[in-house]
Formats: structure tokens, sequence, C-alpha cells
């Protein structure tokens, strides 16, 4: 999962803006249009979105809100349009800020700073005798924290953060390693095998990690 997904179609300014944040240590993806940004964001996910309005077919508006009806993942739109009107409908649709074209680069550093700074300071999540600290990317169970490394760490809140619901072995292996990534897909299975080992009562039998057989994981608590 990447930090940032921006969705701009001027490549210009897109490469500036990539620049900038990748200078301040986020990992960044683009999208030139909005079928683009959609795919990438089903694929790879990403932590906050920067969404550009005039985007050709797919527009920014539907974007935010085929983004919105599945997640609550920050999104700042990027605009020329600046009526209110317009302004107003990307609020409705659920953007966290509309900053209008030409903007101050370092204010929308901190603005996205912010409201990092923001999510990770209340982002706990806690299922059964299992606490997620998101912040600093520790879990407990029954209070005692567990060895884990980034990526199982990574996949546990996935899986958590999507409670019920069977998650492909194909969109947890984009998610956590991505397309580009040099790991085999095999390793997603190793993966789940220790968290087993480190989550579960019976990892022969689990009830928290099911396999959904042909299909991917679901977490049941």
């Amino acid at each position: 999962m990447v930090d940032i997904l921006i969705v701009e179609d001027n490549k210009e300014l897109c490469g500036l803006l990539c620049e900038f944040l990748r200078a301040e240590g986020y990992t960044v993806s683009t999208a030139e249009n909005g079928e683009k940004a959609l795919s990438l964001y089903e694929k790879y996910g990403a932590r906050l979105v920067l969404l550009d309005i005039n985007l050709p077919g797919i527009d920014g508006f539907a974007v935010c809100r085929r983004i919105r009806e599945r997640e609550n993942t920050p999104i700042i739109i990027l605009t020329a349009r600046c009526d209110k009107e317009d302004k107003l409908n990307g609020i409705v649709l659920g953007a966290d800020d509309y900053l209008e074209k030409p903007y101050d680069i370092d204010i929308l550093i901190a603005k996205i700073k912010g409201i990092f700074k923001r999510r990770l300071a209340i982002d706990t999540i806690t299922d059964g005798d299992l606490t997620l600290d998101l912040a600093h990317e520790t879990a407990l169970k029954g209070g005692v924290q567990l060895v884990m490394t980034a990526k199982e760490f990574e996949l546990l809140h996935m899986l958590i953060a999507n409670k019920g619901q069977t998650l492909t072995k194909n969109m947890l292996f984009d998610r956590i390693w991505g397309a580009d990534s040099e790991s085999e897909p095999q390793t997603l299975t190793v993966h789940i095998k220790r968290l087993r080992e480190k989550i579960e009562d019976d990892p022969k039998n689990p009830m928290r990690i099911l396999t959904v057989w042909g299909k991917g994981y679901r977490w049941e608590g």
C-alpha cells in the first residue's frame, strides 16, 4: 500500500508533486485519469488520495464517491474549479479538504502531515484480546506485545479491518507487497502461517484467520 495516490492529468504538475512528496519520505503512485485511479486504488490501496476534478473520462467527483462508498481514506481535492457549488459537492461526497490551484506546496504538505498525524494518533484497533497500535505498528495479545515483522503487522491489520469479509489472495498480495514486488505469491501463505502461530490458540485449527478455499482468507476474530 502506498502512502499517497495522486490523480492528476497534468503530467508536469504531477511530476513536480511527486518529487516534493517523495522528498518528504512518502511513497507515491500516480494516475492520469479516473479509471486508472480506481483500478490502482482497488488493487493496491492508498493511505491518502490527492484528487483533481477535471479528469478525462470519469471525473474526480465520481472517483471520490466510489472510494467513499467503500472506505474512509482521506481525500484532498486539488482543482482549478473553485466555485461554491463545486466545493460543496466535494465536501458532500466526503472529501476531507479542498485546495484551489495554484496551491502553495508547503500548505499542501502541512495538510497532509496533519491528516496523517491525526489518524495515527487515534488509530488503535481492538478485537477480543488483540490490540493493534497503528501509530507504532505494534500488536498486543492479552496485554503482551507480539514480535512480528512490518509485513505481518500490515497483513493482520488488513484482515481485522475487514472482519467478516473474504479477501482474495491476489488482493492481499497486491495490497501488501505490490505488483512490482520481487516476492513470490507463496510468501502470503507463509505470512498467514506465521500469524496463526502467534495469535491462534491452536494454529492447526484456526478460529480467527479462516481459509476460504479457492478464494482467500477471512478474519472472524
